[in-house]
């Protein structure tokens, strides 16, 4: 059976006809747990890290996801906490002036920022609805029956007129941003909400802030 081995003189020889690809054969029969050299040097983990960019995430679709998502950045790439209070004063006051790069979602798009104008350049009951919830909660304080029935047949009062200017003023705003703005698809329940939520705001309180006062007119 010797003659299926190859003495030493054959494998030299096939060894150096092989060249470089011999390597390859060896390696192949190597022990469990080799490896390789890579010829080349392990990259830094800086350098690595940027090369693994992924697709860039969408926007914020609430406040809440803003924040989480700003908590996120924060561990990642830690910084002072003057610098985080400085950027967090920067974003709001580009919110607070309706740059579109720091609105959210909902407040975003020309149809939008007419509706607002529409909503801030006149004087609304809606407005009322927040210092009337503050005057109900009060009333309960005081313990006369005679302050705290009137105070809500008031409130009843109040309540069922916002509702109607609500519904009213919705309908008025999504007709005129029809025919501001044709090629636009325009929801009437979508715009009504919003113009309605606005509305029931305190006007200083209103994010973003608004460009016009009651009576302006429109641009």
């Amino acid at each position: 059976m010797r003659f299926l081995r190859r003495n030493s003189t054959q494998s030299d020889d096939a060894a150096a006809d092989d060249g470089p690809d011999a390597d390859i054969e060896t390696d192949s029969h190597a022990p469990r747990g080799y490896t390789p050299a890579k010829g080349r040097a392990t990259p830094k983990r800086k350098e690595a890290e940027g090369k693994r960019r992924g697709p860039v995430a969408p926007p914020p679709r609430t406040t809440r996801e803003a924040i989480r998502r700003n908590r996120e950045l924060r561990k990642q790439n830690p910084v002072t906490k003057d610098e985080r209070r400085a950027a967090a004063k920067e974003r709001r006051e580009r919110m607070m002036a309706g740059d579109e790069r720091y609105l959210l979602p909902r407040d975003r798009g020309p149809v939008k920022a007419y509706v607002r104008d529409l909503v801030d350049s006149r004087r609304n009951i809606l407005g009322l609805f927040m210092p009337l919830a503050i005057l109900v909660f009060v009333s309960l304080l005081v313990p006369v029956p005679a302050v705290q029935q009137y105070a809500t047949l008031g409130t009843t009062v109040m309540l069922l007129g916002m509702v109607v200017e609500g519904f009213l003023n919705g309908r008025r705003i999504a007709k005129l941003a029809r025919e501001r703005f044709p090629k636009e698809t325009i929801k009437g329940g979508s715009i009504g909400w919003y113009s309605f939520v606005r509305a029931s705001q305190i006007r200083k309180l209103r994010m973003p802030k608004p460009r016009l006062r009651p009576g302006d007119p429109i641009p």
